[in-house]
Formats: structure tokens, C-alpha cells, sequence
């Protein structure tokens, strides 16, 4: 089978290089293709001439390409090549290994869920209030090129106290933090924050206000009285347009994986 690769070369702090990782990639006889800072990842993935589209890149960089792959009914292949590499540490791979999960592309195929914001595709989580908060201040200052960006960033988090107003499925809730997530986390150590399974075809949804109260359902609906929502996307910031649904596709996508993973 054809192989592609997008390389996603401002993913995280990486070793290798990009160049490394796609020549790596060519003598495996997969076809790896640098990402360009003004090139869009699914335009890229939809035009490619391939059989299995495969992407080296963080978290917030796997889901435009997953959706493709989806949409094209061709299996896909997550290269961990960012800093934390959430979903890729859920899938069983070995995340500081990049270069060892390029044999996935010859590897064993399993079916796994996929959580859907509207019409946006996440694998991982789409949280909203300060976390989400957090993730667009931190962005704004990176674009500014502020050295304290992080640290400005956690304080906020720290010292917000204002909830955001929104509905669930048409209840109040008032929350620093609301969290859906494709499939559940584990909330004990030492395993906290990583998934067992990502295929039980649910949605957990997880509202913090003191405590933490745990929900799941194959869909969930968001509203607010601003219209708009700011939010984490697999880490990434976004505005979602309100009312929201929030659902689980099942087994939609066709992953990937090195033998034995």
C-alpha cells in the first residue's frame, strides 16, 4: 500500500529533525511530505495519492487529517512528533519514539471512536472555560512573542474565578471547567488523565466545580447566551458557535499501529 505521511515541522521541540523523520520515512517507502507554515494539513491529506494517510505532528495537529482519512475510507497513522502526544500515548505507542512508529504503516489495523463538535473532529477532549481560557491567552502572547506567555497564562488560571454561563442539554451549569471527552479518562493516579479504551462508543463529559461529577452519553448539547464558546480542541484553540452538539461517531476510524502495540 501506498503510504503518506504529512510532517508537521513546529510540532512541540521533536527529535529528529523533520528531515530526519522523513527520510526515515522514505527508506520505509512511505511518502513524507513538510508541512508548510500557510499549507492546510486536510487540503494536503485530501489530495495526496494514498492508501493509508499517516501524520507526524502534536495532538492539536492529528484530527484534520484523521478526518480526512475518514472521509476518504482510507486507514490512518498518528506519528507522536509533538510535546505531549496524548493520543498517541492512549493508542499504546511509544510517544518519544517517532521513527519506530512508522512501522504502523505495515502494522495491525484497529477501529477506534471519534468525538465530533458540530462538524469538527476531536480525539482527544474539548474543554471550555479556564483551561480553554488558558490555551487562547497562551496562544495570543506566543503570536506577540512574550517570554513570560506560560507563566502570565497559569496565573490566570490560578486567580480566574468566573464561570462561564452555559447550558447543558439545557440545564444551568456554572463550572470552572467542563470537559468532554472522547471515551474515559482515568481519574485515580497514577494513570490519571490517560484512557483504557477508545472504542466504548461514549462521550464523558466532566464538569470541576469543587469536585469533579462524571457524566457519559453518545451526545451532549452546549449553549450560551454570548452565541460562542471559547474552547481547547485537542489542545488548540477555537470558538465554537453555540448551541453545540457534541456526539460520538463509533468505530469510525481505521487506525494503524505497529505490530504488537
Amino acid at each position: 500500500m501506498a503510504g503518506f505521511l504529512l510532517v508537521n515541522p513546529r510540532s512541540g521541540d521533536a527529535r529528529p529533525t523533520a528531515g530526519e523523520l522523513a527520510g526515515a520515512a522514505a527508506r520505509v517507502g512511505v511518502e513524507a511530505h513538510l508541512l508548510a507554515s500557510d499549507e492546510d494539513p486536510a487540503e494536503v491529506a485530501r489530495a495526496a495519492k494514498a492508501d493509508v494517510l499517516g501524520i507526524a505532528g502534536g495532538d492539536g495537529s492529528l484530527a484534520a487529517v484523521a478526518d480526512v482519512a475518514i472521509e476518504r475510507g482510507l486507514p490512518f497513522v498518528c506519528v507522536p512528533y509533538g510535546t505531549r502526544n496524548h493520543f498517541a500515548r492512549d493508542l499504546g505507542l511509544e510517544r518519544d519514539d517517532p521513527i519506530g512508529a512508522l512501522a504502523a504503516f505495515v502494522g495491525d489495523q484497529r477501529r477506534i471512536d471519534v468525538g465530533r463538535a458540530g462538524d469538527r473532529l476531536f480525539l482527544n477532549n474539548v474543554s471550555i472555560g479556564l483551561y480553554a481560557r488558558l490555551v487562547h491567552r497562551r496562544e495570543h502572547h506566543r503570536r506577540r512573542r512574550e517570554a513570560l506567555a506560560r507563566v502570565r497564562s497559569w496565573t490566570m488560571l490560578l486567580t480566574h474565578r468566573e464561570a462561564p454561563a452555559i447550558t447543558l442539554d439545557g440545564a444551568p451549569v456554572h463550572a470552572r471547567l467542563v470537559l468532554v471527552a472522547n471515551n474515559a479518562y482515568t481519574l485515580e493516579l497514577p494513570s490519571i488523565g490517560a484512557r483504557d479504551r477508545l472504542d466504548e462508543g461514549r462521550l464523558h463529559l466532566y464538569v470541576v466545580r469543587g469536585g469533579v461529577e462524571e457524566r457519559s452519553g453518545e451526545s451532549f448539547r452546549v449553549d450560551a447566551h454570548s452565541g460562542r464558546l471559547e474552547a481547547a480542541v485537542d489542545g488548540e484553540p477555537d470558538v465554537l458557535e453555540t448551541p453545540v452538539e457534541f456526539r460520538i461517531d463509533p468505530r469510525a476510524l481505521r487506525v494503524l499501529v505497529p505490530p504488537g502495540a
